[in-house]
């Protein structure tokens, strides 16, 4: 599968997020999708991945941001179908290491895919760092 991504937020298939944020991930699925629209409007940067031959979307990744030093990593996600074709690296490689934010401080919260964010400097907080859990369950 050929993968091309890309930050062009006019390109992001706003139904193929919406379909992914509230049937496959296992995180905030209590947005709606009035939430999901108002997130991809502030977001900082957003990035797509699309299957080269189709132009359909099967990745994405948003980033909230100062714009000068601190950005939060959010929502990365890929379609169960094109998974293990690279999009998640390719994904989250655009939006870390390629973009206005490579020189950064990178934050995230996860439950799973361990690996694939060490790959790209993602560890165990130091002890610089703090989190206020929020009230609402991650689940």
């Amino acid at each position: 599968m050929d993968l091309i991504a890309d930050d062009d937020p006019t390109r992001i298939d706003r139904d193929w997020v919406w379909r992914m944020m509230s049937t496959e991930v296992y995180w905030h699925r209590w947005r709606t999708r009035a939430d999901v629209e108002a997130q991809l409007d502030a977001a900082w940067r957003v990035v797509g991945v699309y299957d080269a031959g189709t132009g359909a979307q099967i990745g994405f990744a948003r980033a909230v941001s100062d714009g000068v030093n601190d950005a939060y990593l959010a929502d990365v996600v890929v379609d169960p179908a094109a998974r293990g074709h690279g999009a998640g690296t390719l994904v989250v490689r655009t939006m870390i290491d390629d973009g206005p934010g490579a020189d950064f401080r990178w934050t995230l919260f996860t439950g799973d895919a361990h690996g694939l964010y060490e790959k790209f400097g993602f560890g165990i907080p130091d002890a610089t760092a703090m989190v206020r859990p929020g009230r609402r369950a991650v689940r």
